[in-house]
């Protein structure tokens, strides 16, 4: 394989690691070029891409990639990537294979705390999810006309190394908002690596959730993270009243249960199937700092 990230950045550079030893080239744009030595020290070749403009660079290395990967977020004119290197991908890419596409269980919008799964009409309620949902026709529209597979992956809540309830326990950010049948899906990225890797390798297109088994109480997640570091958790407090921005209480205007079961169906298992499997591993070995 030969791969291409579109956004090297948290979940395609646990990819890329996962990735590096079946590959014989991963390279990755970044916006920023301090991050080039890092990129580098991970197998990644850098590239700069600021999402406006073209790269004679990217063209080069986009002559012989096989999978293209995409991590980066869609802006109110459409997808970055689409719109500087769309027309590169349809006529100048002979060896592309397959196409892999990060997006979000938040195109399903609000259910009510009901289960959805991959079949479940797209009805996106934040500005953000509705990008995500025209991005992901767009990508759609383009594999189409090039005649590769398309992987859609719909992530939850995504945590990790450094990105966790262990991080927000330590600095003293974590909160307990507690609002009535409110629940979320997550997703350890080692598992988002895993099930992008599973479907590269085997050149599957298709809509998939990655996500947990175990749509939860957000509250009951930080207190599950402070039982294991043997400390009080926050005080539990009511969302109605709480002071928060407006980007984090647009979180909670959805709720919603996600089934994962179609990429359970090719054979893929997950690694941390629900939080808990996941806190008590992280803490256990120290991967959460």
């Amino acid at each position: 394989m030969r791969i291409f990230l579109f956004g090297a950045g948290y979940s395609a550079r646990v990819f890329a690691r996962l990735a590096n030893k079946k590959a014989d080239f991963i390279g990755g744009t970044t916006r920023d070029t301090t991050k080039f030595a890092t990129l580098e020290a991970e197998g990644i070749t850098p590239f700069l891409f600021l999402g406006s403009h073209t790269s004679q660079e990217i063209e080069d290395a986009l002559e012989t990639v096989t999978h293209l990967v995409i991590s980066t977020s869609p802006a109110k004119s459409g997808d970055p990537v689409i719109g500087v290197f769309g027309d590169t991908i349809r006529r100048h890419m002979p060896k592309l294979q397959w196409i892999g596409y990060l997006s979000t269980v938040g195109v399903y919008g609000d259910h009510g705390g009901a289960w959805v799964d991959e079949g479940t009409p797209c009805h996106p309620v934040s500005v953000r999810s509705t990008e995500r949902a025209e991005a992901e026709a767009a990508w759609q529209a383009l594999a189409d006309a090039r005649r590769v597979p398309l992987a859609i992956l719909r992530l939850s809540g995504i945590y990790g190394p450094g990105r966790n309830a262990f991080i927000n326990l330590s600095n003293g950010t974590a909160r307990r908002l507690n609002k009535t049948g409110q629940v979320f899906n997550r997703i350890h990225v080692d598992d988002i690596a895993r099930a992008l890797l599973f479907l590269g390798e085997n050149n599957q297109g298709g809509i998939f959730n990655i996500t947990d088994d175990e749509p939860a109480p957000p509250q009951d997640v930080v207190a599950y993270a402070a039982e294991l570091m043997g400390i009080e958790p926050p005080e539990e407090a009511d969302f109605e009243t709480a002071q928060l921005t407006p980007m984090a209480r647009s979180f909670y205007g959805e709720n919603k249960r996600v089934s994962n079961k179609r990429i359970k169906e090719l054979g893929f298992t997950f690694r941390y199937p629900d939080y808990g499997t996941a806190f008590a591993a992280m803490w256990r070995d120290g991967s959460w700092k």
